[in-house]
C-alpha cells in the first residue's frame, strides 16, 4: 500500500522564485545601503569599493542556472545623488524547457532619482537548446539622472559545441525619462532560432549580441569615440535626444565580450570595470 501520492499523477517539477530588492543612498559624500530584501535563489553582495562615491552591488542566484518556470524580480532604487554599479556573479544559464512547461520569467526595475547615477552591468545571458525565457528590464529614471545599462544574449556555448536550433525568446529594454517613453526595445525569436539568426537582416550568422544604452544629458558627445571603440566589429551606434545606442554581433561570446568591453571604456570614461568581469 502506498500512503503518498498516486505513482500516475504527473511529477510536478521544483521552481525556483528569487526576489531580490536594493535601494541606496546619499551620505555625505558615499553612497551607502539605504534598504536590502533577499528572497529565495537571488542574494548580493557588496564588495569593497574600488572608487570614492560609488557603490558597487553584485548579484548572485543560488539556483545555478534557470529553469522554466522559475521566477525571478529584481528592484535596484538609486536616491537622489547616488552613484551605484550594478553587476552579476557570473553569466546566468537558461536550461531547455519541456514542451509543457511554462518560460522562465525575469523582471528587472531600476529607478533613478534626480543627478543619481546608476549603471546595469550583468554578465552575459547563455541559452541553451530549446529554452524558453521571457525578460523585461525597465528604467524609470529623472530628467538629469545617468544610466548606463548592456545586456548579451549568448545561444550557445561554441567552445563546448553548444548549437541553439530552436527557443522561444521575448526580451524588452524600456527607458522611461521624466514619465515619458525613451526606449522601448524589443526582441522576439521563437522557433528554429538558428535558421532566423543566419539571415542577414536577423544576425548575418552572429551567435551573441550584446545591446549598450547610455542614457544622459551629454550622450551624444560620446558618439565618435564609441564607433571608433567598437573597431572592425560587426556593430553599429547612434546617438539622438540625450540617448546613445549600440548594437554588438559577433561569432562567439568571447569575440562580443571584448568588444564591448571596449565600448564600455569609452562610455564609463575608463573607470575600471567590476571585479566580477575580470574573474
Amino acid at each position: 500500500m502506498y500512503d503518498a501520492a498516486c505513482l500516475s499523477d504527473p511529477v510536478l517539477l521544483q521552481r525556483a522564485v528569487g526576489d531580490l530588492r536594493v535601494g541606496v543612498k546619499r551620505y555625505e559624500d558615499r553612497t551607502v545601503l539605504d534598504d536590502l530584501r533577499q528572497a529565495g535563489c537571488l542574494k548580493a553582495r557588496f564588495p569593497k569599493r574600488v572608487l570614492s562615491g560609488w557603490m558597487d552591488v553584485v548579484t548572485l542566484n543560488t539556483g545555478g542556472g534557470v529553469a522554466a518556470g522559475d521566477r525571478l524580480d529584481v528592484a535596484v532604487s538609486a536616491a537622489p545623488c547616488c552613484q551605484v554599479t550594478v553587476s552579476a556573479q557570473a553569466a546566468e544559464r537558461f536550461y531547455r524547457a519541456l514542451d509543457s512547461d511554462a518560460p522562465s520569467r525575469v523582471r528587472t526595475a531600476l529607478s533613478l532619482g534626480a543627478a543619481a547615477a546608476l549603471e546595469w552591468l550583468p554578465q552575459e545571458t547563455i541559452l541553451f537548446d530549446r529554452c524558453a525565457l521571457e525578460r523585461r528590464l525597465e528604467i524609470d529614471m529623472a530628467a538629469d539622472a545617468r544610466f548606463l545599462g548592456v545586456e548579451t544574449l549568448v545561444f550557445g556555448r561554441t567552445a563546448m559545441g553548444e548549437t541553439v536550433r530552436r527557443a522561444m525568446l521575448r526580451d524588452l529594454i524600456q527607458v522611461r525619462r521624466d514619465g515619458a517613453l525613451l526606449l522601448h526595445d524589443a526582441i522576439r525569436l521563437d522557433g528554429a532560432v538558428d535558421g532566423l539568426l543566419a539571415r542577414a537582416a536577423i544576425g548575418k550568422g552572429a551567435l551573441a549580441l550584446a545591446t549598450l544604452v547610455y542614457v544622459a544629458p551629454n550622450a551624444e558627445r560620446l558618439l565618435d569615440p564609441l564607433r571608433q571603440a567598437l573597431g572592425p566589429a560587426e556593430a553599429g551606434a547612434s546617438a539622438w535626444n540625450g540617448m546613445l545606442i549600440a548594437r554588438i554581433l559577433g561569432p562567439d561570446s568571447a569575440f562580443v565580450r571584448r568588444t564591448a568591453i571596449a565600448a564600455l571604456d569609452v562610455l564609463r570614461e575608463s573607470r575600471p570595470l567590476p571585479r566580477v568581469w575580470l574573474c
